[in-house]
């Protein structure tokens, strides 16, 4: 892997290990030879991440829409800052290029960009792998939701244990690294098979 989106706060959040996990994230992926895609922020984690990154020599791409560049938060020190209309334009950018995600804490717009990646990596859209940086158990509960959505049913086990998640940025790129992409065939026969018993069981 070569290029790696970041979705991250545009907050530095209330507890300073945030920070600190942020730039020893861009540390580590700096040592592997890295480039970094991101929200184009010069605010918050974003700003931290991208600051170390660019120490290091790094090629650094933000992608940032007009409305939030007419706000002055775009980061104008990075190699390249692509602007565009739509929030769904920056997702896709981002998308496209990256060749893996990792989500760190931060809001809700870090909470869609990640889900949104996580649903294109289960429908097989894209073959990329999608981790949670899981500082100070910020994923938790977001973890353990997706455990239970899989226990009621309405993932399949395989998809649920196929996210990434680590609070060790270089165990965290080891297992993105190693990443193997679930077999969606089997799952949409299952859900077909499902379908189909439960209509012979009513009929």
């Amino acid at each position: 892997m070569k290029k790696i989106c970041i979705f991250c706060g545009s907050s530095m959040g209330f507890n300073p290990i945030y920070r600190e996990k942020a730039a020893e994230l861009g540390i580590v992926l700096a040592e592997h030879g890295c480039e970094l895609l991101f929200g184009g922020g010069s605010v918050g984690l974003m700003k931290v991440i991208a600051d170390v990154m660019m120490e290091r020599h790094c090629k650094v791409t933000g992608t940032i829409t007009q409305h939030l560049l007419d706000m002055h938060v775009g980061h104008s020190e990075i190699d390249e800052l692509i602007v565009v209309d739509t929030m769904a334009e920056r997702k896709k950018v981002l998308e496209d290029m990256a060749d893996g995600f990792i989500a760190m804490p931060g809001g809700i717009g870090t909470m869609d960009e990640f889900f949104e990646t996580y649903v294109l990596s289960q429908l097989r859209v894209f073959d990329k792998p999608v981790a949670l940086f899981n500082v100070n158990g910020y994923y938790d509960g977001i973890v353990q939701f997706i455990d239970h959505i899989a226990k009621e049913g309405f993932m399949r086990k395989e998809h649920a244990e196929n996210l990434i998640v680590s609070d060790d940025p270089k165990e965290l790129l080891e297992k993105m690294e190693h990443f193997q992409p679930t077999d969606v065939k089997k799952w949409v026969v299952e859900i077909k098979e499902q379908v189909n018993g439960k209509r012979k069981t009513e009929n």
